[in-house]
């Protein structure tokens, strides 16, 4: 696979300046698509502003001195996705990866007790011997377990363990993030799911919305800071 990304063909979730330059970094495969992930290095170089070139910012990662989820990354093309945190221990610096309203993954900074917190959607279900289900969540992680849970349900999670702490259903009054559509980087209030078509409550106004846009943050309110 090719190191390079033609910064006209990136994702339009990326907040890159696409007539800067020709080229950007491209991302590692791993656990997020490239639309919901950046590649570690560019995080460091061009949103942290932590290094001036990319050499600098392969300094830094090989040096082990910045953690996602919890985990040190020595890989300057390692993908951060949509709600991983990176920590900068040194610094005493955390951030969760999120959409800004515009619909585009930005780093936004977090309190340390937040740096251990992390919600991972339901993405699909397989039944296993013994009564155990494993769950497939957004990031890539597995999960087996014997909780009650569906897809489209987010579990909180602790880190770097990935145990799962808590269940957040997909019902009336939950708390919601939109992850795509023209909507995406919303926050509203679960109204009323009718098939695969949703509406959530934002600012007073009723929004319509595909469910499987929807990424359930909060049984009221959210369990991690949104902005």
């Amino acid at each position: 696979m090719k190191n390079h990304l033609k910064l006209i063909a990136a994702p339009k979730t990326w907040f890159v300046r696409r007539k800067t330059k020709v080229f950007t970094l491209r991302p590692s495969p791993g656990a997020h698509s490239l639309e919901y992930g950046m590649p570690l290095g560019l995080l460091l170089r061009d949103e942290l502003k932590l290094a001036s070139t990319m050499g600098e910012a392969r300094k830094i990662v090989n040096s082990k001195e910045v953690l996602v989820d919890g985990v040190a990354r020595n890989d300057h093309r390692f993908i951060v996705g949509l709600f991983d945190v990176l920590s900068v221990p040194k610094l005493k610096k955390q951030y969760r990866m999120l959409l800004d309203k515009k619909g585009r993954l930005h780093l936004t900074e977090i309190a340390a007790k937040e740096s251990s917190v992390k919600l991972a959607k339901i993405v699909g279900k397989t039944a296993l011997k013994g009564g155990k289900i494993q769950f497939n969540l957004h990031d890539g992680h597995n999960i087996i377990s014997d909780v009650k849970a569906h897809v489209g349900d987010t579990f909180v999670v602790s880190l770097p363990s990935i145990k799962v702490t808590k269940t957040l259903h997909v019902k009336k009054g939950a708390a919601v993030f939109l992850i795509k559509g023209k909507h995406a980087g919303d926050v509203g209030v679960l109204k009323e799911i009718k098939g695969v078509e949703a509406t959530y409550t934002m600012d007073g106004a009723d929004v319509d919305t595909a469910k499987e846009y929807l990424f359930v943050v909060g049984d009221k309110d959210a369990e991690i800071s949104l902005r």
